[in-house]
């Protein structure tokens, strides 16, 4: 910012003939106006420009987005634009009455140097300058400061004060942020009161989480309410009126029709990673030792669209799982792969006899082979799984082990999320009878509707037919259209006039709430 100066001069040599350099400059007759006062028609432009960059030059490392505030007062060649159209008519004042109530989303109004710039207006509106030239500091310090605080207030309610893609790893949502171009429209707003209203989040989740931190004095309490405030603030994609939702906290699938719940079921999700993973993480990778390196099956944050299902479906064993378990389970059990229905690829070549495989000639960190498990009943991910892209290789799916859903902490698998009622779920994606009755044969139930009992009777016969080797194939379906899908991580929210409150199973809480740290009270 030391070279503001030097970039604005040309613009006051070049622009010589616009309104900001005429006698009096506009901002000169409205203050000369309001007050009745003519010293304010002796303002010199030049002279102010001067004290303007030297103020810009104090203040701007203290702005949170000093390079459009600069680019803003470079392209209106140093006018004070918001004393220019907001002084006069008091809004600059509703400003400070905006920031001073900051308090009810759980901010610091001296953040935003409300103090300050209530003692900059008053300093003003005192009107004692004995020359035209005192107020120049006063006016140039008023507006940085006014537009700063300004930005700020409205960035922060509009999109959070913390961008979660920048601190959690598994943050794969692309929340919108505050951009120079939106930034540069809100300085020129002409109705700053209107700008100010229309920022204040409206959603219900909001305002009940805001109500319940107005009334409580519980400060773990008010963490938790401040964090989840600080949720429902960042920009979220488009979900439609139609769409699921995982919350990982709430272990709950919930299918949204506008705010109506049409399915909600339980879910399992990844296990927490474990204490202390920072410092382990450090460790492996230094010793590049597997037994070093710490588990982190954390489900990962991200927005995306269930575009099929497959029923009976293979499972493409994570080479992850299969240094860590499998690997491990075949030394030990050496009929462990045929039993368990996982055939062995080595160079994309599938193994006959597995079972043969020495596997001590082999170490874990370096395997040579690729996993499948087939379809069938003994398949990790059950009977069906629902598929949507990202780059987690994350997605939801049946389970043969169905005890988890009874457990009230359910993060326990590797990542991807086990729903409890898959086959209801598929119902609902497909959206027609016709689908829905296929899609049931291919795992073995009768139809719903009479006039398509030919198809299960048929599937039905090939498979008992001995003569035959049936082999079981995974069948791939479309939903009636895309659904959207959002995997978050909400740990209270308002519902039936309280506050449903849920454990903070992987800590994110508390490292959002460090990072808001300047932010808060």
């Amino acid at each position: 910012m030391k070279n503001f100066r030097f970039l604005i001069i040309p613009f006051i040599i070049s622009v010589s003939a616009c309104n900001w350099f005429k006698s009096p400059p506009e901002i000169g007759k409205v203050l000369s106006e309001h007050f009745k006062n003519k010293i304010y028609k002796d303002f010199d432009t030049i002279a102010y420009d001067s004290v303007f960059v030297k103020t810009m030059d104090s203040l701007d490392q203290g702005f949170i987005n000093p390079k459009t505030v600069r680019a803003f007062y470079l392209e209106n060649h140093g006018s004070p634009e918001l004393v220019t159209k907001f002084y006069t008519n008091g809004e600059l004042d509703s400003l400070t009455a905006y920031l001073d109530n900051s308090k009810v989303h759980g901010f610091n109004p001296e953040l935003f140097k409300v103090s300050q710039i209530k003692a900059l207006l008053k300093q003003l509106s005192d009107n004692k300058f004995k020359k035209v030239d005192e107020s120049y500091p006063v006016i140039a310090r008023l507006e940085l400061l006014s537009a700063n605080a300004y930005l700020n207030y409205n960035n922060f309610l509009k999109y959070g004060v913390v961008n979660p893609r920048s601190i959690f790893s598994r943050y794969y949502i692309k929340v919108k942020r505050p951009d120079s171009a939106g930034m540069i429209r809100l300085l020129s707003s002409k109705n700053m009161l209107d700008t100010l209203r229309a920022v204040q989040p409206s959603s219900i989740q909001y305002k009940g989480l805001q109500k319940a931190y107005l009334n409580t004095s519980d400060e773990a309490e008010k963490r938790i309410l401040l964090v989840n405030m600080e949720r429902f603030r960042w920009k979220m994609p488009e979900t439609g009126s139609n769409y699921v939702q995982v919350n990982i906290p709430d272990f709950r699938l919930t299918w949204f029709d506008k705010t109506d719940t049409v399915i909600s079921m339980k879910v399992c999700v990844g296990g927490k990673r474990e204490n202390g993973y920072e410092d382990k993480q450090k460790a492996f990778a230094k010793s590049g030792n597997l037994d070093d390196k710490p588990k982190n099956h954390e489900t990962p944050l991200l927005f995306s669209k269930i575009n099929s299902i497959q029923a009976n479906p293979v499972w493409n064993i994570p080479v992850s799982i299969a240094q860590s378990e499998i690997y491990w389970m075949a030394r030990k059990d050496p009929y462990y792969l045929s039993n368990s229905n996982i055939k062995v690829y080595y160079k994309d070549k599938l193994i006959g006899e597995p079972d043969t495989i020495n596997w001590s000639r082999y170490s874990r960190d370096k395997l040579p082979f690729k996993f499948k498990q087939g379809s069938g009943g003994g398949n990790a991910l059950g009977k069906f799984k629902f598929i949507f892209d990202n780059s987690s290789s994350i997605y939801l799916h049946d389970t043969n082990n169905k005890n988890g859903f009874n457990l009230s902490n359910r993060a326990i698998s590797h990542g991807c999320v086990r729903v409890e009622k898959p086959l209801e779920f598929a119902e609902k994606l497909v959206g027609d009878t016709y689908t829905y009755d296929k899609l049931r044969a291919e795992v073995d139930l009768p139809p719903v509707d009479s006039s398509h009992i030919k198809w299960y009777k048929k599937r039905m016969a090939a498979k008992a037919d001995t003569s035959k080797a049936f082999q079981l194939k995974p069948a791939w379906f479309g939903p009636k259209k895309q659904v959207p899908i959002l995997i978050t991580y909400i740990t209270a929210w308002p519902q039936n006039n309280k506050i449903e409150y849920r454990p903070d199973v992987y800590q994110m809480d508390m490292k959002l709430w460090r990072a808001m740290k300047k932010f808060r009270l």
